[in-house]
């Protein structure tokens, strides 16, 4: 007979997801997993495996499920600067305000973590890395084909600035940044690489 799985996978797994979130992964045991699914060990290892397998899926949904989104959102907005200020606008409230707030980002936490020795999580955090880079690109090559850039202004290092600087926004509100500060760290930012910011 098939195994009969009396629990939802994936509502499991999201559950999971924001434990990790919030907690990390060092602070996190497979006592609170269980404490915080209902579920006991043994349906949790059949289905996930491990908690370093546990992990890896849960990291793996919060790129597919938060972060993809967002970064094909950038991509694919014909506006240039207006789409990078409202990127860092959302990407601050997100970390300041509401359900979320200082959490950070549970992908910029694993970079932060003894985690990323793993090669499977490192694989995760640069295909992350790479998504953000590539849509801050596509943002700013748009932006310098509607005139938007200052002259001289490179949309690779500007992207890879943008990137950079998007990791420490995640960090910085996690220890507790407030979002005047780092709207206004963006701002300098945005003109320090020539990129007049658009309102």
């Amino acid at each position: 007979m098939p195994d009969i799985k009396h629990f939802d996978p994936d509502a499991t797994l999201e559950t999971v997801v924001r434990l990790f979130w919030r907690q990390g992964v060092a602070s996190t045991g497979i006592q609170d997993v269980v404490t915080a699914t209902g579920l006991n060990r043994s349906s949790l290892y059949a289905t996930f495996g491990g908690k370093q397998e546990l992990y890896l899926a849960a990291l793996r949904r919060y790129l597919e499920q938060r972060s993809q989104p967002m970064f094909r959102r950038l991509a694919e907005d014909e506006r240039g600067l207006p789409a990078i200020s409202e990127f860092f606008g959302g990407l601050i409230e997100a970390r300041c305000s509401g359900e979320y707030a200082r959490w950070g980002c549970m992908v910029s936490n694993a970079h932060a973590g003894a985690e990323n020795s793993d090669p499977e999580i490192r694989a995760v955090l640069d295909q992350h890395h790479r998504g953000l880079r590539e849509a801050m690109y596509a943002a700013l090559v748009t932006a310098d084909r509607e005139g938007q850039l200052a002259a001289g202004a490179d949309p690779g290092a500007s992207a890879d600035l943008l990137a950079l600087l998007a990791y420490g926004v995640n960090l910085r509100s996690r220890a507790g940044a407030d979002a005047a500060t780092l709207g206004k760290t963006v701002t300098a930012a945005l003109d320090s690489i020539g990129v007049r910011a658009a309102a």
